[in-house]
Parts: C-alpha cells; structure tokens; sequence
C-alpha cells in the first residue's frame, strides 16, 4: 500500500517516475518514462508523467512498433465513450490518477497476456482543437514473461484434535479480475470444500488501493495423524490459464505408527542400511528385531563382523550390515512404544545375488531327433533367461517352443537337422548384468549319395563323379581304383557335401561297375553308379573321314578300271576287223583304214574319223554323204604296214564314259565291287588273245602312229 502511495505521490510531482528519464520534444513538451518488465498473468504499472503548455482534457495511449501510431492502435482513452480502444484491451487498462490535470499519465494493466508485450506511445488532448500533441520523442516498451512468482502458504504448527487454518496468499496487487485459488493434496487431488468432516475453504479479498487487492484462501480443519508429513499444495489460476503453485508439509504432533526408511532391496555383498522413524512428542522408544530372533543384535557374519546398532533421540533408530549375504534376507520390524502403547513396522529385506548359468542337456544330437536343453540360473530375482544361436534370437514355431520357470529356461527343438548344429547360447540378464554359458550343439547326421552322381565313358577315358552328404564330412573311397595304378581324383567341399571326381583309362567296355562307398563315423552308404557311354565329336568326325576316304578309294579304283577294259575292248575291237581285212585280202582297204588315222594327224574324236587333205600314199575314200556314217576302207596294202615299227597299246579312249557307267551304277545302288571282278575277268581274256596275235601290231590312235613315224 505504502508503495503505491509513494509511487503516485512521485509521479504527481514531476521528478520522475520510479526513476524514469525526462525526454523533451519541444521547450514545454517533456514526458518521463521508464522501460517495465512484468510477468503474464498478473498486471503492470507503467509510470508516466508529461508537461504541456495547456490544460490537459484526455489522456491517450497507443501500442505501436512505427514512429508515430494510429487510431487503430488505440489501447487506452480517459473518455470512457471513446468507442476507438482495442476490444482487447477494454476493462484491463486504467489511469492510476484519475485527474488529468495533475498530468500524471500513469497506466495500470490487468491480466496481462503474451500479446501485451510492446511498445507504447503518450498522447494528450486539451479543451481546444489546437491543444493536442502526440509524445513522439520516447516510447515506453513493457516485456514479459512467464509467471514465476509463487503464491504464499501459511502452515501453522498443528496438534492432533486442535483445529487449525492454513493460508494461502495469491502474488500481484492488481485489481483485476480475481484469481482461482485451489487446494490439493499433494499436487494431484482436489480438496474440495465443505467435505464431510472438518474441512472447509474460503476466499478472502483484501482491497488495498483504488487499484490494489490482495486474494487468499483460507482451509479450516482439524489435523489427525493421516495428515502428518503429507503434502497440501496451493495452486493460483490467473486469466489466460497462467498457473503458479506452492507445496507445503503438514507437521502434526501425534503418535503414528513407525516409519521404516532405507533400500529394502540390496545386492550382496553391499551393505544394508534401515531406519525406523518415529514423529510422536514425547519421544518413542524404538527397537528392531528380526522374524524368529529376539534382537537384532545377535546377528553374526563368518568373518565375525558384528551389526551396527544406532540409538539416536530424535525418534530414528538405524542399524547396518555390512557386506550382507543372502542368508540376511527376511522380515524385519521396528516396534515404537509410545505412552506404553507398542506400535510395530515390518519390513521385508530382499537381497539380490546372481550365480553362473549352468546348461543340462546331451550336445551331441542325431538327425531327426529332439534337442532338449535347459538354462538354470540360480539368482534373486529371477534373471531373465533367452536362448540364441548365430547372435540371433530363437523364436518358437512349430519344431521350437520354450518351458519357462523360475530360475530356468527350457529349449526344445524337434526334428533336429545338420543346419541346427551351432553354438547355443544362454543369456541370463539379472539387474542390467548379463552372464552367458555356451554349448556347443553337434547334429549328425548318415552319409547318404546323392542324386547327379553316375559314370560317363568317352573311348577309352571313364569318369565318375559321386556326390555324398553327411554330418561329419563324409569320406568317399572307390573300389575299382585298387586294381589300377594310373588315376587322378578330385575332391570338392561344399556346406556338409563332398563331390569326388575320379578319371581313369580303361581297355575293356564291357560290363563295367563302379561303386562308390561314403563312410562317417555314423556309418557308410553304398551306390552303384550308372556308366554311360558317349562318343566324343572328334571321333565321329575321324570315323565319317575314313568312311568319305574309303569311297574315294572306291572311285579311283573303279576308275583305272574302267580305262583298263577300254584298253582291252579297243585291242579286242582291231584284232576282229584284221581278221576280216585278211580273209578279203584287200590290201587297199587296210591302207584305206590307216589312211584317216594319219592325214593331218587327225584324232578320233567324237567317235568318228575326221578326214584332211591327202597327202601321202594312203587315200581315203570318198564320205558318205548319208546313210550310216561308218567308214569304208579299200584296197590296203598291208606290205606297207611292216615299215612300222611296233608299239604297246595306248588307250585313248575318254574314261569319261566307263566313269560316268560306274557311278550310275552306285547311284542305282549297284555294288562297285561287282563291277569291278566283272571288268578285270574281261581284261585276262582280252590279254590272253593279245598274246596270241603278238607278231601283229596293234595302234589304239592316231597320235601313236604319228610318234613312230
């Protein structure tokens, strides 16, 4: 009160507001103003005093960022019928000295929001239309920010039965709209007024100023020992949902029950701290025992370390073991006697301890049967237990499932394969410590041949592959290799199969076998591989060679062949016309016949005799000019043929033809072969003959002739 007093008195006298700084625009227009900072929720003083050279009528205030504001910006108009003012800013905006003229332009504003913060600029009106003028050379800026005042909460001291009031007091001294003051219990319920019982709350307000009030509320109750140490909570609700609080204890001087304090739960090895308090005027005697013990104090440890037994006069009672074990776990109780009443508290002491997972279970597991391993950890509390393999969680389906108890995890698997054989691993977590415990899993599995293994024969190289699976590696091992020295194998690993290649010469094709054995320690399978025979591409090649070699063979033969038997067809051919010449004994027509054959040296050609002009002593007769076109020979002389030397028979037939009859003959189908013992049995007759007539000479051309002479 005396602060809004001296604070109007101050401004009333032009000396400054709230030690504000005096700015002049013109010689006798001066305002003083001062930078305000104020928190949301609750209101704002922003002093302000001005000196004009006339007598001020209405006071106006903008809020405005620019130079000079507007009407728009108006917040404030001492005219209460100025309809201009902000809708925002109407009812929250007031002069804390009503009379103008005292030129104090002090302003008051309630509930203040976040939208308040600003810039503000004075302007004053007089009686006259001239005497007005807007305070350009200074604004006044009001910042804000949260609510952090707190509102004030009276607990007096309480007596059980005796009833009491409390207090709580709301900050700021503004006039505006009231604030909501609510009582809680502990920060979270509502108390509400008028409970049945000996509750009830009441709002006060106390008017200070013509601008100033002060709000409280008032809980009236009577205090019994469930309110001891128990938190009330005073929470303030300003306009704009701007909320401040403050928590106070209740002290009650009763005799309640003890009140035990300390981790109830310890991990061995620690040490356990407890203390039973008691809040009771007098003083309460207080003692510990523990479930099946007269007193604490004949706790021993191995190591003969004794317990801590504390007595202290303020109504707390601790004791301590060091190191505590798991056999210290149990049920404690603290027993406060009170004007010869006992009143006890129990507390039960955990004390947490882990051991090392320990795995029962076979690690060595056949294909197809059932693994079954169980995870035990000893540990309280119980651990978290999980089964993994390959750092990948196990999750149940339908060959994996999970028996879960206290302390042990149980895993099944069904159907067991080689693929399941890994490092099983269980992972105990017990109070953010992990442990782990392995076992190696082995599943094993009978060597089986595969599908794709066989035989393959390509002349006289045979190669087999055998492709055999099995947990251990199986071993493949070829019997028919004892029985030969010169072979090459080739073993490949993939996964849990093995893929031998073996290579090896053979001689004989006929009835092969080859087996191939694959043994593991489980046992041995056994397969006979199939051998298939393939001719390679270059030996097919090779064979239709020889095949295309011996027909042109074939050809040639038939070929000399055939120029043969028309050698022999030829001598047979002029020794039968000589014999005709003799009997006729027509010397002329022998001459006649080697007349053509040396005119000109002409050739038979065609198979006719061309003729030439005559010039030796051998004419021939004149051609025939139709008819047959066979030659006539006449009058020869075969006294002239003894002057020519003899000579063997040269064939000048064409074989042209005696070819083209042979392979007409194997285009029909014949069989060259035939023809051939045909032909060379005309040639020994025809040989036979020659040599009868051997002192007769036989020319097969015209060519011969013409060289011997």
């Amino acid at each position: 009160m005396f602060v809004f007093i001296w604070l109007i008195v101050s401004l009333s006298t032009n000396k400054g507001a709230l030690g504000g700084k005096t700015y002049c625009q013109q010689p006798d227009y001066c305002v003083t103003l001062t930078n305000n900072a104020a928190e949301a929720g609750l209101c704002a003083v922003i002093p302000c005093s001005f000196t004009s050279p006339f007598k001020p009528k209405h006071i106006i205030w903008y809020k405005c960022d620019g130079i000079k504001c507007s009407d728009s910006d108006l917040v404030f108009h001492s005219d209460k019928n100025n309809e201009n003012v902000q809708v925002g800013f109407k009812g929250r905006v007031s002069l804390l000295e009503p009379d103008v003229t005292q030129k104090n332009c002090s302003i008051m504003i309630n509930d203040l929001k976040e939208s308040d913060f600003g810039s503000y600029q004075l302007r004053v009106e007089g009686y006259e239309l001239k005497d007005k003028f807007t305070y350009t050379v200074k604004k006044t800026t009001l910042s804000l920010s949260d609510l952090n005042q707190k509102p004030k909460v009276m607990i007096p001291p309480l007596t059980e039965g005796q009833q009491n009031t409390l207090t709580c007091t709301a900050p700021g001294l503004c006039s505006g709209l009231p604030p909501k003051i609510t009582w809680m219990w502990g920060g979270k319920e509502e108390i509400e007024s008028n409970l049945p019982g000996n509750i009830t709350v009441s709002l006060e307000t106390e008017t200070l100023t013509n601008f100033t009030q002060r709000h409280r509320s008032i809980l009236t109750f009577n205090p019994s020992a469930k309110y001891h140490n128990r938190k009330i909570t005073c929470k303030v609700s300003f306009t704009g949902d701007k909320i401040t609080e403050e928590t106070g204890t209740l002290n009650v001087n009763y005799s309640r029950k003890p009140q035990i304090y300390g981790k109830t739960t310890v991990m061995e090895g620690d040490d356990l701290n407890l203390t039973c308090s008691v809040d009771s005027i007098p003083a309460s005697v207080i003692k510990w025992t523990k479930s099946g013990m007269e007193s604490i104090n004949i706790l021993r440890k191995a190591d003969n370390s004794t317990v801590m037994y504390l007595q202290e006069n303020s109504g707390n009672v601790s004791f301590s073991i060091i190191n505590v074990t798991a056999k210290e776990a149990g049920r404690y109780i603290c027993t406060a006697t009170y004007q010869n009443v006992n009143m006890t508290e129990e507390i039960h002491v955990k004390v947490t301890y882990t051991r090392l997972p320990k795995i029962i279970g076979n690690p060595n597991i056949k294909e197809g049967e059932v693994l079954n391993l169980t995870c035990i950890v000893d540990s309280f509390p119980p651990s978290l237990i999980i089964w993994t393999t390959h750092s990948a969680n196990i999750n149940p389906n339908n060959r994996t499932s999970f028996l879960n108890s206290t302390g042990s995890a149980t895993l099944v698997v069904l159907n067991m394969t080689v693929e399941d054989s890994a490092e099983y691993v269980c992972t105990a977590t017990h109070m953010n410590n992990t442990m782990t415990e392995y076992i190696d899993i082995k599943v094993t599995r009978f060597p089986k041949v595969l599908n794709g293994s066989g035989c393959l024969l390509r002349s006289d190289v045979l190669t087999c592959v055998c492709i055999s699976e099995g947990f251990p590696l199986p071993t493949i091992k070829w019997p028919m290799l004892n029985n030969h020295s010169h072979y090459s194998v080739i073993n490949m690993v993939s996964n849990h199969t093995v893929n031998s290649t073996v290579t090896i010469t053979i001689k004989t094709h006929g009835n092969i076998r080859v087996d191939c054995f694959s043994s593991n320690e489980n046992g041995e399978a056994k397969e006979k591989l199939r051998v298939q025979q393939e001719w390679p591409k270059n030996e097919v090649k090779e064979h239709t060679a020889n095949l295309r070699k011996s027909f042109t063979l074939e050809i040639v033969i038939a070929f000399s062949t055939g120029l043969l038997l028309s050698a022999i067809i030829c001598c047979l051919f002029m020794k039968v016309y000589r014999k005709k010449e003799k009997k006729s004994g027509n010397l002329d027509q022998s001459l006649e016949m080697v007349s053509p054959l040396m005119s000109n040296g002409q050739a038979v050609q065609g198979g006719r005799l061309h003729r030439g002009v005559e010039k030796g002593p051998l004419a021939a007769a004149p051609e025939a000019t139709s008819g047959s076109k066979e030659l006539v020979y006449t009058s020869i002389d075969f006294s002239l043929l003894s002057r020519i030397p003899r000579k063997s028979v040269k064939s000048s037939e064409s074989t042209n033809t005696k070819y083209a009859e042979i392979k007409t003959n194997m285009e029909k189908g014949g069989d060259p072969g035939e023809l051939m013992i045909e032909e060379d049995s005309k040639m020994k007759n025809c040989v036979e003959e020659v040599k009868d007539e051997a002192e007769e000479p036989v020319y097969s051309n015209a060519e011969d002739l013409i060289n011997e002479s």
